[in-house]
């Protein structure tokens, strides 16, 4: 295990452990590089109050936090400081003033096919074809801003595992890996689902049929732990079984993500 950068915080009110057991746990368990990249606020214009993400108030502390842990290990471990975040269009330029903020790089994690205001229902869209394609558009439309290093759970629109992909389904892998390979930025192998399946849980990604459709494209492949936990960063478990899976469909992967400068 070399590096992870998708590492959340207990703000987004459902992960746990303080900022800095995350780091033990990464130094314990090797890794040589650690993101943070904890869900983002959003300054909604509604006034609506998300529960799965840390509020705008609570972005000054955590980007402190995380500064004060890079000086804190400098000499033990490189720690950046990042986002996982959506892409709704009007706000465009808040994202742009998280990096004048101090923000380092952005995860394109699409949870909606529009702001969360309008459809707090995480993926809801997923269950019918035309939902498909137009989350598949929206995750496009993320990529091609050039905001993102990569995108996180790309296969999030299957609801099991082991289903076949549907002709929306095709559709929506190919929009999405065809985008990434324009931008020169990897897909996530998530962690957090390889997890649920060895907890005999059934959430619906890594999908075997979505990475065949990316070996297809030939993208290329970054694992990423979404770790809730210090003890996520700690289990060898999930990333020995992702590297086995990666490896069996001939995945190209990478190690680092390149961040901004």
């Amino acid at each position: 295990m070399k590096a992870n950068y998708h590492t959340h915080t207990a703000r987004c009110n459902h992960a746990s452990g303080t900022d800095e057991a995350f780091v033990q746990a990464a130094l314990d368990a090797g890794f040589e590089t650690l993101g943070f990249s904890d869900h983002a606020p959003w300054p909604f214009a509604s006034g609506y109050i998300s529960g799965i993400r840390m509020g705008m108030d609570e972005l000054p502390d955590y980007i402190q936090s995380v500064r004060s842990l890079q000086r804190k290990y400098a000499d033990q471990l490189p720690i950046h400081l990042g986002l996982e975040a959506e892409y709704y269009p009007r706000y465009h330029d808040y994202l742009l003033r998280l990096r004048e903020m101090g923000v380092r790089y952005l995860i394109l994690g699409q949870h909606q096919v529009d702001s969360e205001e309008d459809a707090p229902a995480t993926c809801i869209e997923r269950r019918t074809e035309d939902g498909i394609r137009r989350y598949a558009e929206a995750v496009v439309r993320g990529i091609r801003t050039g905001l993102f290093v990569c995108v996180a759970h790309p296969d999030l629109i299957m609801t099991q595992p082991d289903l076949p992909l549907t002709s929306a389904g095709e559709e929506a892998a190919d929009m999405i890996c065809q985008a990434a390979l324009e931008a020169g930025i990897p897909l996530e192998y998530n962690l957090l689902g390889v997890r649920s399946q060895l907890e005999g849980e059934r959430r619906g990604y890594p999908s075997q049929a979505f990475w065949e459709r990316v070996k297809r494209h030939g993208n290329t492949v970054i694992l990423g732990v979404d770790a809730h936990s210090p003890d996520q960063l700690r289990d060898p478990r999930p990333w020995a079984l992702a590297l086995e899976q990666t490896r069996a469909l001939g995945l190209p992967l990478t190690e680092q993500l390149h961040l901004p400068s």
